[in-house]
């Protein structure tokens, strides 16, 4: 499967969800030295763009995430992990399951 990291400078999207509850959890970045490197170790493996390095999420906290599936979107410029998660089970580095938790009051018309 060959990724198309071109349209976003060399970064692409990485989803993770749960591959048991289905919860979304997180939203990461990947170039192709983290997305070669989660293929390989079978563990998601982002870019951090602050720091400009491999990132693998849970690597300090034990919070590792192990995935089961992986897919692409139709543009393949998109990815979606599926994931068994390690440790306490706690994701976010707020100390909950998932990242997202903030709700978005939406207007209704």
């Amino acid at each position: 499967m060959t990724i198309d990291f071109a349209k976003m400078d060399g970064l692409v999207p990485g989803m993770v969800q749960d591959a048991k509850t289905g919860e979304l959890l997180m939203l990461g970045f990947l170039n192709e030295l983290s997305y070669a490197k989660t293929l390989e170790t079978g563990y998601v493996t982002f870019w951090s763009r602050t720091r400009q390095k491999l990132w693998m999420k849970g690597e300090t906290s034990g919070n590792r995430l192990r995935v089961i599936e992986a897919a692409t979107d139709c543009d393949n410029d998109a990815l979606l992990f599926k994931v068994e998660v390690e440790g306490d089970g706690l994701v976010c580095h707020e100390g909950t399951v998932s990242c997202f938790t903030k709700p978005i009051a939406m207007e209704t018309k």
